[in-house]
């Protein structure tokens, strides 16, 4: 699958995420420069045909809830793909309280080398 300039950029800053940490949509796109947005960032984690060796599934909300994830909505009614992202997360050690906020700012990562 072909992948275009800014995807690749936002791919590379996945990789710097360490495991175990998160980043947010704004963090990515606030080093990714002017010509980005925090929803720009998620339509290119939607279409990440890396996964999970690049690891989408470490950006969540700046708010510190846990996002969407596959193309779904936090808030989707099935929660499947929610549930799936927050596994992942868990087997790193990131944890979300019962309204789905992380629970351990220490766990935020911002330090994105551009």
């Amino acid at each position: 699958m072909a992948v275009t300039e800014y995807q690749e950029r936002v791919y590379a800053l996945l990789l710097q995420i360490p495991h175990g940490k998160v980043s947010s949509y704004a963090c990515l796109s606030a080093a990714l420069g002017t010509n980005s947005s925090p929803r720009a960032v998620g339509g290119a984690l939607r279409r990440n045909p890396f996964a999970p060796d690049v690891p989408c599934h470490r950006v969540i909300c700046a708010n510190g809830a846990i996002g969407g994830f596959k193309g779904e909505a936090q808030d989707a009614p099935s929660g499947v793909n929610r549930g799936m992202k927050e596994g992942l997360l868990k087997s790193e050690g990131v944890l979300f309280d019962a309204r789905g906020r992380l629970v351990d700012r220490k766990r935020w990562w911002d330090e994105f080398k551009v």
